[in-house]
């Protein structure tokens, strides 16, 4: 199994991106190729031990910014770790998947260009595993396609049940569209019409499910177009940060909270745990002809060897393959 990773992706490339492929070549049974500026990527490793036979350079000059337009990768910036990644995987049928911490939209943009899409598939989609009161449910789009057509959204919805069943291990998954209210009749003509497609296409399809039932474990695979569903992790992502915050501000105002806080120290933890994106490794980007995953900007090499161990499973299961015969069913 051979994985291609972007080293110059995310905030704290490559120093965090190095570290984190280290970690995953020394616990999983896997060789990544490292692309990137090559002293730069060289210097890193030198300070890491590791089985130099599982970890190969290929040098890429070029490193698009987090906030530069998607563009310029396929046009000024054809050099680009972003690029060079993605087309080594294209053409060398040794590399399995390919994982950047980068700019999302370059990601997006340089594997729809160069891998092309999945047969069947009009629009990529990036999706999410997220924990729920129930168990982890998976939601897509969160961020590739924010004007898609119904159909787009239909196709979104057969990849994720999918993805859950064959990755997350959940037999029947359970699939809800997000709208404003439950009832089909509720919100625009696109969502009316989105609910009349997926009912007719989608395995057990359960309608409509409201913002308020997202983590309530109420659907296993949770859709919506990539505008929504970026607003709705940034804002569960936001709201976490801030609860933190401020239940740590109000622990500090009491001898006896001090107190409670520390024997309550490894539930606390765990639910931590369960918020935090560097345990989920990244978000699969789906709907391209090969396996992509985007992890979070600010990846930890925790994160990062969390992206490749994901990637590995979704490699296992040969999920495009399968994704391309539920679809043409």
């Amino acid at each position: 199994m051979k994985i291609v990773v972007d080293a110059m992706g995310g905030d704290y490339a490559p120093t965090a991106i190095v570290s984190g492929v280290v970690d995953a070549v020394e616990e999983f049974d896997v060789n990544v190729i490292l692309v990137g500026r090559e002293d730069e990527v060289k210097a890193e490793l030198s300070k890491h031990n590791f089985n130099k036979a599982r970890i190969d350079l290929l040098h890429a000059p070029d490193v698009v910014g987090m906030h530069e337009p998607a563009t310029v990768t396929l046009r000024k910036k054809k050099l680009s770790s972003i690029s060079v990644g993605i087309n080594l995987l294209k053409r060398d049928p040794s590399c399995d998947a390919f994982i950047s911490a980068g700019n999302t939209g370059a990601v997006v943009a340089a594997a729809t260009i160069n891998l092309g899409m999945l047969e069947g598939v009009e629009r990529p989609a990036i999706g999410l595993v997220i924990p729920t009161l129930k168990r982890f449910a998976f939601l897509i789009d969160v961020g590739a396609n924010a004007d898609p057509k119904p159909q787009h959204l239909m196709q979104s919805a057969l990849m994720a049940r999918v993805y859950a069943k064959e990755v997350l291990g959940i037999p029947n998954p359970a699939v809800g569209l997000i709208n404003i209210g439950e009832e089909a009749s509720k919100g625009t003509g696109f969502e009316k019409e989105t609910y009349k497609l997926m009912e007719k296409r989608v395995a057990n399809f359960i309608g409509n499910i409201e913002g308020n039932e997202i983590f309530s474990g109420k659907a296993d695979c949770i859709i919506c177009d990539g505008f929504v569903g970026n607003i709705i992790i940034k804002i569960s992502e936001g709201l976490m940060e801030s609860a933190a915050a401020v239940l740590k501000r109000e622990i500090k105002k009491a001898p006896l909270a001090i107190l409670g806080a520390m024997l309550m120290k490894p539930r606390l933890n765990h639910i931590k745990k369960l918020a935090d994106y560097s345990e989920y490794g990244g978000a699969p980007l789906l709907g391209v002809n090969g396996l992509v995953m985007i992890s979070h900007g600010r990846s930890s090499p925790k994160a990062v060897k969390n992206a490749i161990r994901a990637t590995m499973r979704e490699i296992e299961h040969n999920i495009n393959t399968v994704m391309v015969s539920e679809i043409s069913r």
